[in-house]
């Protein structure tokens, strides 16, 4: 059953005006992850679970070796990466798989098992100049191979917890013109797994023949997509995608909005699903909030026509943006919080017009970027932000010290502990060009959690650093390989 949540839009006057904690009053210590010898490095912005509450980060960072498969290169700086994993700001090379090129680590459980993606060192026979990728753990400083399904040719990797369980999307032999991850690109089906202890179990489909497992929760819960049949729709000409629950080995259809294609975004230890669904006709998706109580429940907007959801926490509380009402094509969109059943706007900076919310801690602190309208046509944000409290936003770059190596444009996680995650362009280095320049970062708070952190006793000078108050509150994210390179080809769209 779809039903909407009564909510209550908080314009940014009534934010300004209320009594909360100030986000204008912390201060970080900054660091530039830096790269491997190459242009640029990088965090996943596709499923945020790269920063564990203990500090450690996973990404991956250019060499200054080329791409040894340049048709399809793993970034778009088709330079070789390896993955890293930074704990308290300090970087360690994760290495790949014997023979391989590159990597790259896109989560981290709580206990700190590492999950990402690693080329083999050899061409998919399918697919001249493409690298076969496998999904692969670090734990203990080892690499391990999760393998494939019935003998294909490539994995990914979802995420995985703290029991080492590990999900993702395997390809096995069997000819698929619907391939759900790359159709038109990979000639075989497609199929979500569980992995543990070295065997890789077929999870099934809802009826079609594909189906990715995107998460894993601490209670063994998954998360996903699946084709629900095998017949194209004429309006998207695929097969109809729904998301799904799998437990105690049984997947259950979640359903859409009424549109053809669903997906998810993000899911709590509460068994909570959030994501975006297709309503009906397929020309607008909206956010949506499944759960075992009451179904998937349409999220609202801000009054336009669509919304998208990045992730939820343990307590129930979303973040995301939707669309403004407006003429425009597309419309403005402004980052948002639901909390208790309420929208609340989070504004953007005075110069922007568009903002996106990537990630809400359990102290409610919200990270994100905010944008104007000619970087939010080409899918690229300008200013990372912190929201907590009541707001109002606060630009991360006025928190940190003078001088800074980047310019802060993303803020994509936020632990428990206030540490933040994100990635940025040094000076000169246009925000669009993060892709081949930018760096990833690490900001930790300057606060009583991090007593006598060096670094902190820099001073915030009022004409360097003032903070600029909200007027309201996306970008493409940086996914994982597989992913962009997809993109590249035009088998994906942002």
């Amino acid at each position: 059953m779809n039903r909407t949540l009564a909510r209550i839009v908080l314009s940014p006057l009534t934010l300004t005006m209320s009594l909360a904690a100030n986000a204008q009053d912390r201060h970080y210590k900054f660091i530039d992850l830096g790269t491997l010898g190459g242009q640029a490095s990088y965090f996943s912005n596709g499923f945020d679970g790269i920063l564990n509450q203990h500090g450690a980060a996973v990404g991956w960072a250019d060499t200054a070796i080329a791409d040894p498969f340049p048709t399809f290169c793993f970034d778009a700086d088709c330079l070789v990466s390896h993955a890293f994993v930074s704990r308290n700001g300090v970087r360690t090379d994760l290495g790949t798989l014997p023979g391989g090129a590159s990597s790259q680590a896109t989560w981290i459980s709580a206990n700190g098992i590492i999950a990402g993606s690693a080329q083999n060192g050899v061409e998919d026979p399918l697919i001249p100049g493409w690298g076969e990728l496998r999904a692969v753990l670090w734990e203990n400083g080892h690499i391990i191979d999760l393998g494939t399904l019935g003998g294909g040719n490539e994995s990914a990797i979802g995420s995985v917890n703290s029991r080492g369980q590990a999900v993702g999307a395997a390809m096995n032999t069997v000819p698929d013109a619907f391939d759900l991850v790359g159709p038109g690109l990979f000639p075989t089906q497609c199929r979500a797994f569980l992995w543990l202890n070295g065997a890789m179990q077929d999870l099934g489909t809802l009826g079609g023949d594909d189906a990715n497992a995107n998460f894993i929760n601490e209670r063994g819960q998954i998360v996903g997509t699946s084709y629900t049949n095998t017949t194209p729709n004429a309006t998207t000409g695929v097969p109809t995608i729904d998301p799904f629950l799998w437990e105690r080995g049984r997947m259950i259809d979640l359903g859409t909005l009424g549109g053809t294609i669903g997906g998810v975004a993000a899911f709590n230890s509460r068994g909570e699903v959030v994501g975006t669904s297709n309503v009906t006709g397929d020309v607008f998706a909206r956010p949506y909030l499944w759960t075992k109580q009451h179904g998937m429940q349409d999220l609202g907007t801000l009054g336009g026509n669509t919304g998208v959801v990045n992730w939820i926490n343990d307590a129930g509380e979303i973040v995301g943006k939707t669309d403004l009402p407006g003429s425009l094509s597309p419309q403005d969109h402004h980052a948002v919080l639901w909390r208790h059943g309420h929208q609340i706007d989070l504004g953007a900076f005075p110069e922007d017009t568009n903002s996106n919310a990537y990630y809400v801690n359990s102290r409610g602190q919200v990270v994100g970027t905010s944008e104007d309208r000619a970087h939010m046509l080409i899918g690229v944000g300008e200013h990372a932000f912190l929201w907590e409290g009541n707001g109002p936003m606060v630009d991360l770059n006025t928190l940190i010290p003078p001088g800074a190596s980047l310019e802060l444009t993303y803020a994509i996680a936020i632990n428990d502990r206030g540490e933040i995650a994100g990635f940025g362009v040094p000076p000169g280095v246009l925000p669009e060009d993060y892709e081949t320049q930018g760096h990833a970062y690490v900001l930790l708070p300057c606060d009583e959690g991090h007593p006598n952190l060096e670094g902190c006793d820099y001073s915030m000078a009022d004409d360097a650093h003032s903070v600029r108050p909200m007027v309201y509150g996306v970008p493409t994210r940086t996914a994982p390989a597989w992913s962009r390179r997809l993109e590249n080809r035009g088998a994906m769209r942002p």
